[in-house]
Parts: C-alpha cells; structure tokens; sequence
C-alpha cells in the first residue's frame, strides 16, 4: 500500500472532521440567527420604550393643561371673591340698627344725659 492511499482510519478521520466543520458550521449558523433574534428583540425594546415615552409626554402635556386649567378658574374664583370684598358693600338693617344705637349713646355721653 501506498502511504498516500486511504485507508479506512484515514476514511474515518475524514469523515470525523467533516462532521467536526458540519457542527462549527451549524454553530456559526444558530450563533448568527441568535445575534439576529437578539437585534430583533433590542430594537422592538427600543420601539417599546420610545412609544412609552411619547404617551408619557402626551399624557403629562394632558395633564399639565388640565392643571393650568384648573388654576386659571380657581384664580379668577378667587379675584371675584377679593374684587367682591373690596367693593363698598351697603349698609344693611342690622347694620342700621347698630349706627342708630352707638348714635344715641354718643349722643348720651356728650350731652351728658343718663341711659
């Protein structure tokens, strides 16, 4: 026999290291669509939190005009009330009442007449 001819070790090592590039093959193959998976699930990720962060937005420029909204009313419920109180308000009956007795009492002590 030759030493250049095969032999059926020979036919089995070959065979061993075909299977051998056939797993590293498989392996690069599996490596590659997990690389391509992971990229997928990253960018969906990333597709999750950008929606969330505009519905965030929205929702707090929702909110922040509800809030100047409402402070606009309360301000203007509150500056009726204060131009209301600052208005000469006139007198009622009791108020009469009350002038017409510390009149007369007035009247009492500067003329010196008894109550």
């Amino acid at each position: 026999m030759s030493p250049h001819a095969s032999t059926p070790p020979d036919r089995e090592v070959e065979a061993a290291i075909a299977r051998v590039l056939a797993s590293e093959r498989e392996a690069q193959e599996a490596i590659a669509a997990a690389r391509a998976e992971a990229e997928g699930i990253a960018e969906r990720s990333r597709a999750r939190v950008r929606a969330l962060a505009e519905h965030t937005q929205r929702r707090m420029r929702h909110l922040r005009a509800a809030f100047e909204r409402r402070t606009e009313a309360e301000l203007a419920a509150l500056q009726s009330q204060a131009e209301a109180l600052a208005a000469p308000q006139p007198p009622d009956a009791d108020d009469s009442v009350r002038v017409d007795g510390a009149v007369a009492r007035l009247v009492g002590e500067l003329t010196g007449a008894r109550p």
